[in-house]
């Protein structure tokens, strides 16, 4: 396997057939039986061989993909929407095409589209990984040059350029926000445990308390999918505790629209009766009501960025891995709603 590329040869010599039988597996042919079918594809993953259809059709190995792979854990989430209009401004501008796949947050789905994606030829590849990736499902990636931009979720130990919000300052100025405008209480929504950003986020939350001078308490953590459905359930559940908090940080701003829904559900009032902050800025956030404060990251700047690493890797000829943390910002609108401090009410 010279240069770490596996080729039909190194395929036909592990599974103990011809050439010409890999070539015919690879065809989908009918002239191989099952048992020879299975044994050479399992050979194939085993080793990390992609088929490339570019390559097989046009057999111009010189000509260079104009494709960008991009790879979302949830398209559902407007923020992602935005983060592919600020990649799709960049590859446009750069004379490249994106070609854009959800996951769900589904590992196996996440290895059937980049796989996809790597047979059809693409250049480099932008991904938002699913919950629970790990490095050594970019190893094959790594092995064959390929450049890779990681967004929003590092990967620990994955060899490829990666790209993130300052988290903890977010959460930290979240925090510090509610307890100027006198809450005690404050409660963190949304997000899976087993995420390192979350864990980001959850330290940036500790360390917030602990500058106001607050105990931290586990209690007032409710992890969920950072969805807005579970947003809703996520503070219907803070709402039933008996000593309940009174205001919020959430972890993404879909989890924060859910918190409006779940409270108006209860007859409160977002930014009357309980305050809360956002995390993201997606467009929905300055146009809901009322107004989200939130920390903005500038998701279709992410995105610009994220393409400007990719291209820059591309440009080069080879795939050096480098990490970029963007810098957050408060911005301050209306769900915080009722200054704690002092008699009276005031937007914040």
């Amino acid at each position: 396997m010279a240069n770490g590329r596996v080729t039909v040869i190194d395929i036909a010599k592990a599974a103990g057939v011809s050439k010409s039988t890999v070539s015919l597996v690879l065809q989908g042919s009918p002239l191989v039986n099952e048992g020879t079918r299975t044994k050479v594809n399992a050979v194939m993953r085993d080793l990390g061989y992609v088929y490339n259809r570019g390559a097989a059709n046009l057999r111009q190995s010189s000509a260079k993909s104009k494709i960008i792979g991009v790879v979302v854990n949830d398209l559902t989430n407007s923020f992602f929407a935005e983060l592919a209009v600020g990649i799709d401004l960049v590859v446009q501008d750069a004379g490249f095409v994106q070609f854009l796949a959800n996951t769900s947050e589904s590992l196996d789905r996440q290895t059937e589209v980049i796989a996809s994606m790597r047979e059809h030829g693409i250049s480099g590849l932008v991904v938002s990984p699913a919950r629970g990736s790990r490095a050594i499902d970019f190893k094959a990636l790594v092995s064959a040059g390929m450049p890779v931009v990681a967004v929003v979720r590092p990967v620990p130990g994955a060899k490829v350029s990666s790209l993130m919000s300052d988290n903890h300052t977010g959460l930290f100025s979240a925090v510090e926000h509610l307890a100027k405008l006198g809450h005690t209480r404050i409660a963190f929504f949304g997000g899976f445990e087993d995420t390192a950003i979350f864990q980001e986020r959850l330290a940036g939350y500790r360390d917030g308390l602990a500058a106001a001078g607050f105990g931290y308490d586990e209690g007032l953590v409710f992890a969920c999918a950072p969805s807005r459905a579970e947003g809703a359930k996520a503070v219907a559940r803070a709402m039933a505790a008996g000593d309940r908090p009174t205001g919020g940080v959430c972890f993404n701003d879909a989890v924060a629209f859910g918190v409006y829904d779940g409270l108006r559900a209860r007859r409160l009032e977002p930014g009357v009766d309980f305050a809360i902050v956002g995390f993201d800025d997606v467009i929905e956030a300055g146009t809901s009501v009322p107004a989200l404060t939130t920390i903005a990251v500038d998701p279709q700047g992410m995105g610009r960025r994220a393409a400007q690493l990719l291209l820059k890797q591309i440009n080069a000829g080879k795939a050096e891995a480098e990490a970029v943390v963007t810098p957050v910002r408060l911005v301050v609108r209306e769900s915080c709603g009722v200054n704690r401090m002092k008699p009276g009410r005031r937007t914040a």
